[in-house]
Parts: C-alpha cells; structure tokens; sequence
C-alpha cells in the first residue's frame, strides 16, 4: 500500500481517519461537502483534502532516562 501523503505511515493514516470517524459518529459536522454518508469515508475525504490536522504527541522520558540525566549533571558538577 502506498503512503498517503503528508503521513509518515499507514498506521498514522489509520488512526487519525479513525479519530476523525469518531469524533463525527459523536456529532461534529463534517468540514467539507461530501456525497458520502458513512464516518469513514467523510473522514478520509477530509483527510485528502488537507482539512484535518494532527500532531505526533511527544514521549515523555522514562524514569530510567529522566534519573541518568539528573545523575549525569550531578557528576558533571562535582568535576
């Protein structure tokens, strides 16, 4: 499958099509015209469009990652 533009993989496409369905199955109106009455469709109608904007969210640091950065400064410090 080819990626769809903009999406740094298909996976990504999914799930920001899905949030998009959900969010209209909850009632949010759909931002463009479209012939299509199905949640999936609009959403990735929407998608194509350019209308819907997503981030990647950042990952927030493991205590492990957190604790050897405190721990390197610390000894950083003391030299």
């Amino acid at each position: 499958m080819k990626l769809i533009e903009g999406f740094d993989s298909n996976y990504r496409y999914i799930l920001v099509a899905a949030r998009r369905a959900r969010q209209l199955q909850g009632g949010a109106p759909p931002v463009i015209d479209t012939g299509s009455r199905k949640p999936c469709r609009i959403a990735q109608d929407e998608i194509k469009a350019g209308k819907v904007k997503w981030l990647i969210p950042e990952v927030p640091k493991s205590p492990v990652d957190t604790a050897a950065e405190t721990l390197e400064k610390a000894v950083g410090q003391d030299s």
